[in-house]
């Protein structure tokens, strides 16, 4: 839109930092919370291998990380190398693309963290449901889920730090019992009467296996927003975003590879608390016991809590910058004085969420993809524009092969957010198609833009450079 002013460019180095007796995340606890955002463990990937067969499969579970992910990380190193702000994304689209785009940006992620936040207490009650059905009576359920919620917050609350370590002691946790699935594997050949060539399930085949791949390998922009509280957050980000890209699709790809050779057939994956069937066919019974799909059941509520745990922190950023930058009401700005945490904001998101855990959504893959795509779209668009406008800008890392490398880094991930949006429409979500109610939100983003910008005026250029150099 022609009629949007772009801020005035500042220096990188002009851009406010957390106090520095605040303690900030280090490298490893930084890709331990960006494991969760993205991934979360080997859990809801189940639809890949059962729609697809291991052959397939396990060839999109390769790909995607190189098509998908490595560019992703790429744009994400740089730009938050050069500019580590709060709010991340947000931030950078704003400086780069002027108020509109920015508020845009933020108000895509905000709204698909409504449909997305809600799954993941869900998640958790559907594992301990395995372990005790008491917890699928009456509203046990939602109760259990509201107490996931109260927990995260309080956590979050507690500082940035205590979430890191929690993600970490989660992430060695979860990661268990699919390190002795791994293990036990090549000793439990024939452990599954079928063979391993077995004809896959058809419930959503090759391209829906792509775009469940798709969801899995998404959201690792949602660690920028906390570049404020990252230590050496210009070095640490490019490290943890390259070595969270590796983790993650190890994850995904080496259970796989196990209980492939194990001789586990294709169809034994036919939705979520799958893996927790196939663990106690490998680890067998102790005394009656199902040890391993025990351990399985219980890594699965570690990978939901650990999930929200980790995104809270995450989205809770985003109303904390744009009530810095004046586009939220001032009140998102407050921050706890001991560990400068956006308190307010966490409150109200938090409450969102839990408001939405009795409405049942489901794993909607398109409109995640959709919202989350074109929101990403917008950080690609804004790597090329940055360097066009700010070539001097001090960035640690860059995307290798200089502006075409910049410009060619977004082709692959827009091809495949395409081929996603245009084969994907079944979805629906209270009576409309997905891809209408992700347009629908899309243009309620705008709508909300226009009808806030007199009322919250966002600062000036010259506001930022004064509240910059008060700091």
């Amino acid at each position: 839109m022609s009629t949007v002013s772009l801020p005035a460019r500042i220096p990188s180095q002009a851009l406010p930092t957390a106090k520095k007796t605040i303690a900030k995340l280090t490298l490893w606890p930084l890709v331990a919370a960006t494991f969760f955002m993205v991934s979360g463990g080997t859990y809801g990937t189940e639809a890949i291998i059962s729609g697809a067969g291991y052959g397939h499969g396990i060839l999109v579970l390769l790909f995607l990380p190189v098509l998908w992910c490595l560019p992703t990380a790429f744009m994400i190193g740089e730009l938050s190398s050069a500019l580590p702000a709060e709010g991340g994304y947000y931030a950078w689209v704003r400086r780069g693309l002027g108020n509109f785009w920015g508020f845009q940006e933020a108000w895509l992620s905000l709204a698909a963290s409504i449909f997305d936040m809600a799954i993941y207490p869900t998640l958790f009650v559907f594992y301990l449901k395995q372990m005790s059905p008491w917890f699928g009576e009456g509203n046990h359920g939602v109760l259990t889920g509201l107490l996931v919620v109260v927990t995260c917050a309080a956590l979050n609350l507690a500082g940035i730090r205590v979430v890191g370590i929690t993600s970490l002691w989660l992430f060695f946790l979860l990661s268990l019992p699919f390190g002795l699935i791994v293990l036990l594997s090549p000793a439990r050949m024939g452990a599954f009467a079928a063979p391993h060539a077995a004809s896959a399930g058809v419930s959503i085949g090759l391209l829906g296996a792509v775009l469940v791949a798709m969801w899995n390998y998404m959201g690792w922009d949602n660690a920028s927003t906390i570049a404020q509280e990252v230590e050496r957050p210009q070095r640490t980000y490019p490290r943890a975003m390259i070595a969270a890209v590796i983790l993650v699709s190890l994850t995904y790809i080496l259970p796989f590879v196990a209980v492939y050779f194990a001789g586990t057939p294709a169809s034994a994956f036919t939705g979520d608390g799958s893996w927790a069937a196939v663990a106690g066919q490998l680890g067998g019974k102790i005394m009656g016991f199902e040890w391993l799909r025990f351990m399985v059941t219980i890594g699965g509520m570690m990978s939901a809590f650990g999930m929200f745990n980790a995104l809270v922190m995450s989205y809770s950023r985003l109303p904390l910058a744009m009530a810095r930058d004046g586009m939220m009401p001032r009140l998102f700005g407050k921050v706890t004085r001991k560990n400068h945490t956006p308190w307010v904001a966490i409150i109200v998101l938090a409450t969102c969420w839990a408001l939405c855990l009795g409405l049942g959504f489901k794993r909607l893959v398109t409109l995640d993809i959709m919202l989350y795509g074109a929101a990403l779209m917008l950080e690609f668009v804004t790597l090329v524009v940055l360097r066009i406008r700010e070539p001097k800008l001090r960035r640690e890392f860059r995307v290798p092969g200089g502006m075409a490398g910049a410009v060619s880094c977004g082709i692959f991930p827009l091809a495949l957010l395409i081929l996603a949006v245009v084969e994907s429409g079944s979805e629906t979500i209270l009576g409309i198609n997905g891809l209408e109610f992700g347009a629908i939100i899309i243009v309620a983003g705008i709508l909300l833009f226009l009808a806030t910008r007199k009322i919250l005026s966002p600062h000036s250029s010259r506001e930022v450079l004064d509240t910059v150099e008060a700091a």
